[in-house]
């Protein structure tokens, strides 16, 4: 197979596994909180990524040793309990809605890529490049808002729960964009020692928020009632996706990779609409405005390139 086609391939079948998420945890989020349901997800995914890389590439993968394991440690946090506890803490704050306002943010990403990678990597986006920064943000508005600004204004907790989607969608471009600094890392042996590193960061902060008593320890049932979606998310979702997301970007580079995060929300609309929660017009036309704006923005960045 071409090569880039591989990675269009990975990209794609990455971001069509997230859209299926939002609505899988829109259940889960009814038992569990997703604190603890990142911790548990996390915790089966990393478990799946060590034995996928002991089996590829042995054990002398896992050496850190003069490797750059603190900022590895600080995107592996970025990705897993940025993203994960943000995005979904935001989706359960917004409600039976929350699946699509999550999905729709993650459409933000690309804009976000290429800031970060103008403050990371001093890499100037054009002038063009700002016009469809605000167009993909004007989309992004009308689907916080619905449509309504004031409604919204009067709302200031669903400000809060779409900040937290946005916030944690910086965080999975940070360490999308993290690839780059790992050239010589193959994309499992990326995955695997992200996974494993954000762990500690994950179940650090679960633990705080148990014994302070911000969120409670998960009983039996709790867990037993969100296995499929734990497997779910875990295996397909987290595995799967995140490991063909890795390989895909390592080949199309990230710049492009996150463009494909505009399949997130049209499968998430999908998904929601068979389970009878149906957008807005007004939702639609904003991701209709952002997902034009990002297009329009790649094939001008194309047209320079050439």
């Amino acid at each position: 197979m071409n090569s880039y086609l591989k990675g269009i391939l990975c990209c794609l079948i990455a971001t069509l596994s997230w859209g299926g998420m939002f609505p899988v945890m829109t259940a889960a989020l009814i038992h569990l909180d997703p604190f603890n349901f990142t911790t548990l997800r996390y915790g089966i995914a990393g478990v799946a990524f060590a034995l996928l890389l002991f089996w590829r590439e042995g054990v002398g993968a896992f050496s850190l040793k003069a490797q750059r394991y603190v900022l590895a440690w600080l995107f592996g946090t970025l990705g897993f309990a940025g993203f994960g506890f943000l995005v979904f803490w935001g989706q359960q704050l917004a409600g039976p809605s929350g699946a699509l306002s999550a999905s729709i943010m993650m459409a933000t990403m690309p804009m976000l890529g290429l800031l970060s990678v103008w403050v990371l990597k001093h890499i100037r986006p054009r002038k063009s490049t700002f016009g469809f920064i605000l167009l993909s943000f004007l989309g992004v508005l009308l689907v916080i808002t619905k449509g309504d600004l004031i409604a919204v204004l009067d709302s200031p907790g669903d400000l809060i729960a779409d900040l937290l989607i946005i916030i944690g969608a910086l965080c999975w471009v940070l360490y999308t964009i993290g690839g780059s600094y790992f050239p010589h890392w193959s994309a499992v042996r990326y995955t695997t020692i992200t996974t494993l590193l954000g762990m500690l960061s994950i179940v650090g902060v679960d633990g705080v928020l148990i014994a302070t008593g911000v969120v409670a320890s998960p009983n039996i049932a709790q867990v037993s009632a969100v296995i499929p979606h734990l497997l779910y998310m875990a295996l397909v979702a987290g595995m799967v996706a995140v490991l063909c997301w890795n390989v895909g970007n390592k080949i199309i580079i990230a710049t492009n990779g996150v463009l494909f995060m505009d399949v997130v929300p049209i499968t998430a609309f999908v998904v929601s609409a068979l389970s009878g929660v149906v957008p807005s017009w007004a939702q639609i036309i904003g991701a209709g405005i952002t997902a034009s704006a990002l297009v329009l923005n790649n094939l001008n960045q194309r047209r320079f390139a050439r």
